[in-house]
């Protein structure tokens, strides 16, 4: 460090500069000691980053995916099951089903949902408003794995995805043909993997 110092004395001229701390000599004279070069300047000290806010999001963006998971697996009501020996429903005849294709595609909580998509045509002469199917899985020795009955659902439309619609959105007049899919959650591992049975319980008509 650069020092300056200058000298005063009792009888000479009076000191210019502020002068701090003065030092006496014998002879009655100070000097004092005067700092002109740089000063030591401590670095500021980088504060801690606080995690906890991170944390305590991130904990709830898992606590929250997981109510849902939680609230979609167990807030479905279990499949209907209808036995074997019920009758069919007599308009059933007037409604033909074809162009069935299956495909698969995996669910939040990780298992696998099973889609049936058809296309049904109303060959009668009544505007059908409700569809009830009873769909029947078979296993390798064509016993029934999987008995499920649910609404039939007509497709409304496929981009970006497809979106379903009960059939009193969009009855089937006389004539009219339409796309239709059906969703299985379950699917046992005995299927044999050929296209199931359905089977027409009931048909609302107007």
């Amino acid at each position: 460090m650069k020092i300056a110092g200058s000298v005063s004395c009792c009888a000479g001229s009076a000191l210019v500069a502020r002068i701090r701390p003065a030092s006496p000599l014998a002879n009655g004279c100070t000097i004092s000691l005067v700092s002109s070069g740089p000063q030591l300047v401590r670095p500021p000290v980088a504060a801690e980053r606080n995690w906890l806010p991170v944390a305590v999001a991130a904990a709830i963006v898992i606590a929250i995916v997981a109510g849902i998971v939680f609230f979609y697996e167990h807030g479905k009501s279990a499949p209907t099951v209808t036995p074997v020996s019920a009758a069919t429903d007599p308009y059933a005849a007037h409604l033909d089903l074809g162009k069935l294709a299956m495909s698969e595609s995996a669910s939040l909580s990780g298992g696998k949902v099973t889609y049936l998509d058809g296309h049904i045509t109303n060959q009668g002469n009544r505007t059908v408003t409700g569809i009830t199917v009873q769909v029947l899985f078979r296993d390798a020795a064509n016993e029934i794995a999987w008995n499920e009955t649910q609404p039939l659902r007509l497709i409304r439309t496929r981009e970006p995805e497809v979106d379903l619609e009960p059939v009193a959105a969009a009855p089937l007049k006389p004539g009219d043909q339409q796309d239709f899919r059906l969703v299985f959650d379950t699917v046992p591992d005995q299927w044999d993997g050929a296209y199931p049975e359905i089977r027409i319980l009931h048909v609302e008509t107007r």
